[in-house]
């Protein structure tokens, strides 16, 4: 009974252990090597972030919001959707 408890303790390692290697080779397959950036190149994107970021931050404005529309151009916007969906359907 003990022979028996331990071949099955052993084979169903050895079969887990061949499918977490299979799994593990399949993801490294999976894989492209990723290129390295050279100096030069993570320099220039850090200064190309650094000044966007500036101007950004020198403008010292938001974006202004769109002005609000009126109930008689929101019905008319409304209408216009409306229209546009149903000649979509028929095409």
């Amino acid at each position: 009974m003990l022979a028996l408890l331990f071949a099955l303790v052993v084979s169903s390692g050895v079969l887990w252990s061949g499918t977490a290697l299979a799994q593990y080779q399949g993801r490294k397959h999976d894989q492209k090597p990723q290129r390295q950036m050279k100096d030069d190149e993570r320099q220039r994107m850090r200064d190309d972030i650094r000044d966007a970021y500036r101007e950004r931050q020198g403008r010292g404005e938001r974006p202004e919001r769109p002005r609000q529309l009126t109930p008689e151009e929101r019905e008319k916007l409304r209408r216009d959707i409306e229209d546009a969906n149903r000649q979509m359907r028929r095409k």
